[in-house]
């Protein structure tokens, strides 16, 4: 099971301060309600999809916070939105839309609340806003016969695990690690996990999709278009329009796979080991995913701290094969037939997910994790050249100072390397080893944050030699807004070009040209969303 640590960011709060935003005009809420119910063509039951702070200020704190993975952006110094509408048929997504575009009313979209830099329920640029909650939005309709799957935007990438592997015991999806992400803003980013050397990314293996745009119309792949359905496959969400649903192509897993754990501190050469991961991972059989957790903690019954870098793997085989595998291609890592653990596909998703093995699959309905949530800042790089062991080692010497740091190292290799880099905007393909993924956690709300965020800035800086560069790469799901941001009524080719072509290189002018395209008046807007070119 992974350690805590690489879960801080994953879970779910439960907040004691008062989110509760200071009074809004009650004429543009009696409007907005009055215009959904002129626009909508079924039922619009006010105490299930309205929440607003006045109505009821406990329901409307709760329906914010509970989805929300980063605390951050719920504390009462950010502003709060106006209004939850939380619709319940597609028909009140579509007037939500249209009514937002008659009355000018900002909004924006959550599915999972899982947005690092919370803008999928939080915007600082954009006031008076509103946010659309497709929390109810979480059917998964396994199709045996085709072994494609329709999901729900409001899912969570745990329910949809489940629901195939009730369906299908032989099929999976390549989509993320964590099971409490929301489908729906999780695959338009991309979506990687621990099948993307065999299968690639979510995105790669999604079929069509439902998208409601600018103008309340609901459209599948043939009435978007293909350059609008190549756009919502890795060019981020809040740009495009309203994911409702996705229809995935399921993959074949085998009956038994294989997952470990494999701890070593740097007592016992975790950085000689981790240099040589860098060298093998990205090159070793597709069958195998071998990721590294690195933190930095006490070590048991003494004062000192030390970084410990966590070996874990999922193997699409039994544990003999993987033993072989491992035994020719690195040895250095000792891993020997206990450390192995064979299991259904469903339970490894568990496994790499951080959830106990004493918990049944049906967990993974709640779409919910379970843990003490942290405030977090976060910030991600791509590798294209291992990085010298020397530079490891002042790596190490930053972590030891910072209270909660993690780093997850995740090779690529296999499929990726396969897939064109304009195939999808999710740019990042052949030639990258590994993809540097650190945060850091506090638990104190009182406590100052800027320490924390210096420290992690300055780890950015330390790292930039090691790294991609020209531009320097970064995966736009890990939303880092230290890289720029639009501004109000201001989304401005040249300065979005900066963080841009960070998180799609090449592919942004694509994204720019199909979003002036369908969507011209930038209804769908936040502070890295694509911009449209001027007129």
């Amino acid at each position: 099971m992974a350690p805590p640590l690489l879960l801080f960011i994953l879970l779910l709060p439960l907040l004691s301060p008062s989110l509760v935003a200071s009074s809004p005009p009650l004429s543009l809420q009696s409007t907005f309600h009055q215009c959904l119910n002129d626009n909508s063509k079924s039922p619009l039951p006010f105490s299930e999809t309205f929440f607003t702070p006045a109505a009821n200020s406990s329901a409307f704190t709760s329906v914010l916070s509970n989805p929300a993975q980063n605390p951050r952006y719920l504390l009462p110094t950010v502003p709060k939105p106006l209004l939850i509408f939380r619709p319940l048929r597609i028909s009140h997504i579509q007037a939500a839309v249209i009514c937002a575009r008659k009355l000018r009313l900002h909004f924006r979209v959550r599915s999972g609340g899982h947005d690092y830099e919370g803008l999928s329920y939080a915007a600082e640029i954009e006031s008076p806003f509103f946010v659309l909650d497709l929390s109810k939005f979480r059917k998964v309709n396994v199709d045996v016969a085709s072994n494609t799957a329709w999901v729900q935007a409001g899912a969570t990438t745990g329910e949809a695990y489940y629901r195939i592997s009730q369906k299908i015991p032989t099929h999976g999806f390549p989509a993320g690690l964590c099971t409490s992400l929301g489908i729906g803003g999780h695959i338009i980013g991309g979506a990687y996990g621990s099948m993307m050397r065999k299968y690639g990314l979510a995105a790669d293996n999604v079929l069509d999709a439902h998208i409601i745009d600018a103008n309340g119309k609901l459209l599948d792949r043939r009435k978007m278009g293909e350059d609008v359905f190549w756009a919502i496959r890795g060019g981020a969400g809040g740009s495009f329009g309203v994911i409702v649903a996705w229809k995935l192509k399921l993959v074949p897993v085998p009956k038994t796979v294989t997952v470990f754990d494999v701890p070593r501190t740097l007592e016992q050469n975790a950085t000689k080991l981790l240099f040589k991961w860098q060298q093998v991972a990205p090159h070793l059989h597709e069958d195998l995913f071998v990721r590294v957790v690195v933190s930095a903690g006490p070590i048991a019954n003494s004062t000192k701290r030390t970084v410990t870098a966590t070996f874990n793997a999922l193997f699409l085989g039994n544990s003999d094969r993987l033993l072989r595998i491992m035994g020719s291609n690195f040895p250095e890592l000792g891993l020997k037939k206990k450390d192995c653990l064979e299991m259904s596909w469903i339970r490894s998703v568990m496994f790499i997910g951080g959830i106990p093995n004493t918990v049944a699959p049906e967990f993974l309905l709640q779409g919910k994790w379970f843990l003490t949530p942290l405030f977090f800042k976060a910030k991600s790089d791509y590798v294209r050249e291992p990085i010298p062991v020397k530079a490891m080692e002042g790596m190490w010497r930053r972590l030891l100072k910072e209270d909660n740091p993690f780093a997850i190292w995740t090779p690529y290799g296999g499929e990726m390397d396969r897939v064109s880099e304009s195939a999808t905007p999710f740019p990042h393909r052949k030639g990258t080893l590994f993809m540097l993924h650190y945060a850091t956690g506090w638990a104190d709300r009182k406590a100052s944050e800027g320490k924390h965020l210096d420290w992690i800035r300055e780890l950015y800086s330390y790292l930039a030699p090691y790294v991609s560069k020209n531009p320097r790469t970064s995966y736009v799901n890990y939303r880092d807004l230290d890289l720029g941001m639009n501004k109000k009524g201001n989304t401005s080719f040249s300065e979005a070009s900066v963080w841009g072509r960070k998180y799609f290189k090449n592919n942004f002018d694509r994204l720019v040209q199909v979003k002036t395209k369908f969507d011209p008046s930038n209804l769908f807007r936040h502070e890295q969303s694509i911009p449209v070119l001027p007129v």
